[in-house]
């Protein structure tokens, strides 16, 4: 099940005494801990009714026999185990044994005082193994949310924190913290005390307090010059400059950004969904969806034609043929024009 599904049913106070969380979404997976915590024990008592344990470190017997162990001064316990390896088909390079399929005894006669937590920080769960198979259902993925999830989420932390965002705001937020919710929760709490209740965030809001890194500069860069938007592209690339960035990293991130282009135009011709294409190429929903935005301004010859430039920019600029930074600023200068 998705950690949603998971969470309304604790809501509705149907707790199982194990779960098995994965995925790479550790921000999402941070809250569902501090939620089963919060739903699970008083605030006062969580030093006596919290456990937490590397697996890395200690065997699964331990923590086993942490969780069969009655709670001191609380009704429930919650026992948390991160780096459960064994379940998934990662080599765990530690020197701790385990027994996986204790947990199995352990599900057929669980604590009824305590909560089981398995974390396994990988992309899936090794579904050839005997103990997966078996507690499936007990299982919760934590993947990266989807664009329009990933929007929504944006909106309501909004809400939930007293603010508006102007129409476009959200999809300009989330590219420049390039999708990370970890980054997107500081930066909605900065935009908060910014905007004060009842205020509205604004694209040139966003543009002042977001902390954006190289990549992300380079988007708007690329994006900046492909809408025509001059002042304010060379603005980012002196940005960059002064920040000690050399001109082949911004030159090769450039090219990244027109490959992806390429990539999506190509697949979105072949009936590709943006999720697949995400999936295909190796990059967030989110940036496919601006990288077919971008990609709309040209077709397909232009883009070659553009990569072929940078390739012959980048040969020129490594054998000193010409300065890196006026190779650059030339470079943008033809592109816009």
């Amino acid at each position: 099940m998705d950690y949603k599904a998971a969470v309304r049913e604790i809501g509705k106070g149907a707790v199982s005494p194990l779960y098995i969380c994965y995925g790479t979404e550790s921000y999402l997976l941070r809250e569902f801990i501090a939620f089963l915590t919060q739903k699970l024990v008083k605030p006062e008592l969580k030093d006596f009714a919290v456990s937490r344990y590397d697996l890395a470190e200690t065997s699964l017997d331990d923590v086993l026999e942490d969780a069969r162990t009655p709670p001191f001064m609380a009704e429930k316990k919650l026992v948390i185990a991160e780096n459960a390896l064994f379940l998934t088909g990662a080599k765990d390079s530690a020197k701790i044994e385990h027994r996986p399929e204790r947990l199995l005894d352990y599900r057929k006669e669980p604590s009824e005082f305590s909560v089981l937590v398995l974390i396994a920080a990988a992309y899936k769960l090794d579904e050839r193994k005997k103990v997966v198979k078996a507690l499936k259902d007990v299982a919760i993925s934590f993947m990266p949310m989807k664009p329009d999830e990933l929007l929504q989420w944006v909106h309501r932390t909004a809400e939930r924190k007293g603010f508006k965002l102007a129409e476009g705001t959200a999809d300009q937020l989330i590219l420049y913290t390039n999708g990370d919710l970890q980054q997107l929760a500081a930066e909605m709490e900065k935009l908060a005390l910014y905007a004060g209740p009842g205020g509205t965030v604004t694209g040139e809001t966003v543009d002042k307090l977001v902390t954006r890194g190289t990549e992300q500069n380079v988007f708007v860069l690329v994006d900046d010059i492909v809408s025509l938007r001059l002042s304010r592209a060379f603005e980012i690339f002196y940005e960059l400059l002064k920040m000690k960035e050399e001109p082949i990293k911004i030159l090769l991130l450039i090219a990244r950004q027109f490959r992806i282009m390429l990539q999506v135009k190509e697949l979105s011709a072949v009936g590709y969904s943006q999720q697949q294409i995400a999936s295909q190429i190796g990059v967030p929903p989110f940036a496919v969806r601006a990288a077919a935005e971008q990609g709309k301004k040209y077709d397909r010859k232009r883009i070659e034609e553009i990569l072929s430039q940078l390739a012959e920019l980048d040969y020129q600029m490594k054998t000193g043929q010409v300065d890196k930074v006026m190779g650059l600023e030339l470079f943008l200068l033809k592109l816009a024009s």
